[in-house]
């Protein structure tokens, strides 16, 4: 995994979270399967998030019995989080709008040196 991606991935996990949040109430476990599956994000990262989160009043927890063993922790969006993710999402898309820009700018220029200048006689030539 490159540097570049080490460090897009930390800077969105939190936005990720909320984002799955958003579609649903869910115990870590889940949120970190999800979050593997998609970004292939450790599972060990999710518990300290998590904690941090709660104690932003970004999230609520509550407590749901499972069929398959002790009661799970289930994770809530609170209005404070669901606030932060409609904010952060507008960040998230201006930014990536803004970096889209530059890379086609780039490799528009990219191109243009690649071709080289169009010679006399070849096609897009004005005589």
């Amino acid at each position: 995994m490159s540097e570049i991606e080490i460090q897009l991935k930390k800077g969105v996990l939190g936005l990720c979270v909320l984002a799955l949040l958003s579609r649903g109430d869910s115990y870590a476990y889940e949120i970190a399967s999800r979050m593997a599956d998609a970004v292939d994000m450790g599972e060990g990262t999710i518990y300290p998030l998590m904690r941090r989160m709660q104690s932003e009043g970004l999230v609520k927890t509550y407590l749901e019995e499972s069929p398959s063993g002790p009661p799970r922790k289930y994770y809530s969006l609170t209005e404070t989080g669901r606030s932060r993710l409609a904010e952060q999402v507008a960040e998230w898309r201006g930014f990536t709008k803004a970096v889209d820009t530059l890379i086609d700018d780039s490799t528009t220029e990219v191109a243009a040196v690649q071709e080289g200048p169009v010679q006399e006689g070849e096609p897009g030539h004005d005589a």
